[in-house]
């Protein structure tokens, strides 16, 4: 004869507590999601969260230049007469974002809106002229001096 140590309500308790407490743990493991970053190209749109994100806080200096050079998760076609849209979250635009084209920052302000609309033919064109099939373009997040986010997206020119 065996002796039940606990009833059928207390096991019961027992397991939805312990279950409780292990999606708790989940949950706790888990890192914040960083803020978004969408191109979209005419019916098609890709988002990414950051490459490099520290929290709001700036990129180490040391981080910054390894972290440009890093390639880019997310391909979306794009022709030379399509009309580009980037829109970011929010939080980004409240401290300013800026596009960096295969490395290189392509403008000096930061701008402060979540939406813009760029012409696909600013993207392909090196700085010696010449036409590129596939360009880098990052989205940093600046605080005054201080980078604190990139996004990474890589265009593909299509004819």
């Amino acid at each position: 004869m065996t002796v039940a140590f606990f009833s059928g309500k207390a096991r019961r308790v027992g397991v939805a507590l312990g279950a409780v407490s292990a999606g708790l743990l989940v949950l706790a493991a888990c890192d914040k999601p960083t803020p978004l970053a969408t191109v979209t190209v005419g019916d098609n749109s890709v988002n990414t969260e950051a490459t490099c994100y520290n929290d709001g806080k700036a990129i180490s200096e040391s981080d910054i230049q390894p972290c440009l050079n890093k390639k880019a998760d997310k391909t979306i076609d794009v022709a030379m007469d399509d009309k580009i849209r980037f829109g970011v979250d929010p939080e980004i635009a409240d401290h300013g974002w800026t596009l960096f084209i295969n490395g290189q920052q392509a403008e000096q302000e930061p701008y402060k809106k979540t939406y813009r609309t760029i012409p696909g033919s600013a993207f392909f064109t090196s700085q010696t002229g010449e036409t590129t099939k596939d360009t880098q373009v990052s989205i940093v997040e600046t605080d005054g001096k201080k980078l604190t986010g990139i996004w990474h997206f890589e265009f593909k020119k299509t004819s």
